[in-house]
């Protein structure tokens, strides 16, 4: 059942009220903030924030503002762990930052936002993991759910729920939206609250808290009253032209549950604006998206997906299970009656899905950019489309103007012919729980126990983009994307126990956590946990702590690289050691050199960082003359390489290398070149010197030659017409070497017959 209300006109700021704006480019730079530029106090360079499920409201994964992470920088040397922050519970939500937030009494901070299955909030600095403020929001003389108050908790491995579902973070407005749970003198209740993002304090000016109530009517003329007992809020929460949309589901094994949709007015959340019941007559159908949020277009309309129970929308009923259904925005068009969705799709199988328990509910859908020219069966240019795809890994390619509804009413048909496309992954066990990343024209996805697998969206249409050799552990997360524009794309992953990073073209294994032997993994996830990538940093939520992954503090060169000198020679480098994400000097850093035991010295070999974060060391080259790649090393710094070349001396002499004292016959070329080598007095090869080569007898090819990289120089020789011994001088200046070869008589001509 779908009711709604007109809602407000209006949104709240600090300084009262302004006219809401319905432009979707605007919610998506304001309201929504998916990547929302702000000055970074004592630096020069911009931070994002992620102040909502998967980044965006068309639920894409993708920070394509992303400066500092990049394909070159993200490997086990200069990047890894940061620190750790330690939290109460399980944290199933996705983290959420934002920068230059202002904590009363602590000064501007950027700010990692996280929730807990206990129902505390917690700000934590998000360079440092320091706990700016926490506050718990269980009800008034209540505790989180848990026990008989909290039905199917063994599935999820969790007992107690309080705050599941990834909060929405206005930044106009400087408010989290979330929705806890609580146990009230034995009855569940579920409270939606909107908290300051600088105190966490309750928005007293939006009405904040409200316990969350709805009601419907079937067709039938039953009626259903949502109840917190049965209910679950898995879903990311959307905001959407000051309107708040929240999905709900079971908890976990259809414990009596129906799915609902509900929203209310940010600016008054003591207002719902509608409600509705994917399933009023027959139960179930749980909306729960393995967390991702509810996504939206830019007219407005709301996307989500729906799970397991009895499909009965051919007989007349309103049971949409195992769809993908969309609203539009309040208040409702009149051509859309109160109890049925503005366009829904659900695939012919649907049959097998609600007995197999095969929920399309396990993913999100993923709204893509506009299509043009589009696939050849949409009616319009350009076509607006998403993409969803299921626990059986089957990816639907939708119209979102002509969803497709259900084709197999007869029972005939083993495909969805009226949608654009359905393209099959490929699988090897388990079920597909998980949203899709979009960047850059590609879609990622990532079967667990199965090849990481990317298909290229093009005019519309899906095709095999690329896909790894190895297959993923059997518990995979929804994947992610960095990237700056178009450009170092990275695909970020927690598969199993481990925190990936790929190169998002090539599929390259940029970086893995079991790469590092004293650290091979993360600590224990919750269920679902999605990693938030910002600002030059990876955030992961376990399930008693905030893990965050970056970049080193760097050692570079800042002087003396690319230098050359003779052997025995001296080179001088200097070397920086800074901070990547504000450019800070580090002073007292001890770095050391090396050249990797090739045999020269340094002065020092090491030293510590002055003020400046400078130390400069001589490096005196060996004997040997040749390439030298200088290393510098701090503890818990990426370090920094200087490649400097050593010179030979002054030739000394030159030998033969090869070509001497061969045999042939008189007037014949002698099968090998002659080759000679030009030494310093180490018997390093000298190159450019030029050698003039003079036969006794006979003729040589060219008759000098400049010796290459090697210290070579070659030549060949036609021999004389006479047999004996025949001798070519190789000269260089006052140097020469004498090569002996021979020359002897061909075999008698046969006489005539």
């Amino acid at each position: 059942m779908l009711s709604f209300a007109a809602g407000t006109e209006t949104t709240p700021t600090r300084f009262g009220r302004v006219a809401r704006q319905d432009s979707f480019s605007v919610i998506f730079n304001t309201a929504m903030v998916f990547l929302v530029c702000a000055a970074f106090i004592g630096s020069t360079w911009a931070q994002v924030a992620v102040s909502t499920s998967r980044a965006d409201v068309t639920r894409s994964g993708a920070n394509t503002n992303e400066t500092l992470l990049r394909p070159g920088n993200v490997n086990s040397g200069s990047f890894g762990h940061l620190f750790s922050a330690p939290l109460d519970y399980q944290v199933l939500a996705q983290p959420l930052v934002i920068p230059a937030v202002n904590i009363p009494g602590q000064g501007i901070h950027d700010v990692v936002y996280l929730v807990t299955q206990a129902n505390s909030v917690y700000a934590i600095d998000a360079s440092n993991g320091t706990q700016l403020w926490h506050v718990n929001v269980t009800a008034s003389g209540g505790a989180p759910a848990s026990g008989s108050y909290l039905p199917c908790a063994s599935m999820d491995g969790f007992t107690e729920e309080g705050i599941v579902g990834t909060p929405v973070i206005d930044p106009t407005t400087n408010t989290m939206y979330l929705v806890a749970k609580s146990v009230v003198n034995g009855t569940v209740v579920h409270y939606l609250h909107a908290l300051d993002i600088a105190t966490g304090s309750e928005q007293t000016g939006l009405r904040s808290p409200v316990q969350i109530v709805a009601s419907s009517v079937s067709k039938k003329g039953r009626a259903v009253n949502f109840n917190s007992l049965h209910q679950k809020n898995r879903p990311g929460m959307l905001l959407l032209n000051g309107v708040l949309y929240l999905g709900f589901g079971s908890n976990g094994c259809n414990d009596r549950n129906t799915g609902w949709v509900l929203a209310y007015s940010a600016a008054n959340v003591q207002q719902q604006l509608g409600a509705f019941n994917t399933s009023p007559d027959t139960g179930f159908i749980s909306v729960w998206q393995s967390g991702s949020g509810l996504a939206a277009d830019e007219a407005g309309n709301v996307f989500f997906t729906t799970a397991e129970g009895t499909y009965d929308i051919p007989a007349g009923g309103q049971a949409y299970a195992n769809s993908v259904l969309k609203l539009t925005p309040p208040p409702w068009s009149p051509q859309n009656t109160p109890d049925e969705p503005a366009d829904y799709f659900t695939p012919w199988d649907v049959a097998y899905f609600d007995t197999n328990d095969k929920d399309v509910s396990s993913g999100g859908p993923v709204i893509l950019p506009d299509q043009d020219p589009g696939p050849s069966n949409c009616s319009h240019t350009p076509c607006h489309e998403l993409v969803a795809a299921g626990k059986v890994a089957m990816v639907y390619v939708l119209d979102r103007d002509n969803m497709g509804q259900f084709a197999n009413a007869g029972g005939q048909l083993t495909s969805d012919p009226q949608i654009l496309q359905e393209y099959q992954l490929t699988t090897t066990s388990g079920d597909l729980d998980e949203t899709p990343a979009y960047w850059n024209g590609l879609l990622y996805y990532a079967p667990p126990a199965s090849p990481l697998q990317v298909l290229q969206v093009s005019n519309g249409l899906v095709t095999p983009f690329a896909q790894t050799a190895g297959k993923l552990t059997a518990g995979t997360h929804s994947p992610s994307i960095s990237a700056n524009g178009n450009t170092n794309g990275i695909l970020w992953l927690i598969t199993g126990t481990l925190l990936q990073a790929y190169d998002a073209i090539s599929l390259r294994l940029l970086y893995s956590t079991s790469q590092v032997p004293s650290r091979d993994g993360l600590p224990p996830l919750a269920h679902f946990a999605t990693q938030t990538v910002a600002n030059g940093r990876v955030y992961v939520a376990t399930q008693n702590s905030l893990e965050a992954y970056g970049l080193f503090p760097a050692l570079s060169v800042t002087s003396g690289n690319g230098q050359s000198a003779p052997v025995l020679g001296s080179v001088s480098i200097q070397i920086l050691a800074s901070d990547p994400y504000t450019g800070q000097a580090q002073p007292g850093v001890t770095v050391s050199f090396g050249d990797g035991n090739k045999g020269g010295t340094f002065n020092p070999s090491s030293a510590v960082t002055k003020s400046s974060g400078v130390v400069s060391t001589t490096f005196t080259f060996p004997k040997t003359a040749g390439a030298y790649t200088l290393t510098a090393s701090a503890a818990n710094f990426a370090s920094a390489t200087a490649s400097e070349t050593a010179l030979p001396l002054a030739p000394v002499k030159i030998v033969v290398s090869s070509g001497g004292g061969q045999t042939g016959v008189v007037g014949s070329v002698l099968p090998n070149p002659i080759v000679v080598q030009v030494q310093d007095t180490y018997k390093n090869p000298v190159p450019g010197v030029t050698v003039s080569f003079s036969p006794s007898g006979g003729a040589t090819n060219p008759t000098s030659a400049i010796t290459d990289a090697k210290g070579s120089a070659r030549t060949t020789l036609t021999l004389p017409t006479k047999p004996g011994t025949v001798t070519v001088k190789a000269t260089s200046g006052s140097l020469t070497l004498t090569v002996s070869e021979k020359a002897v008589a061909g075999p008698l001509a046969s006489e005539a017959d």
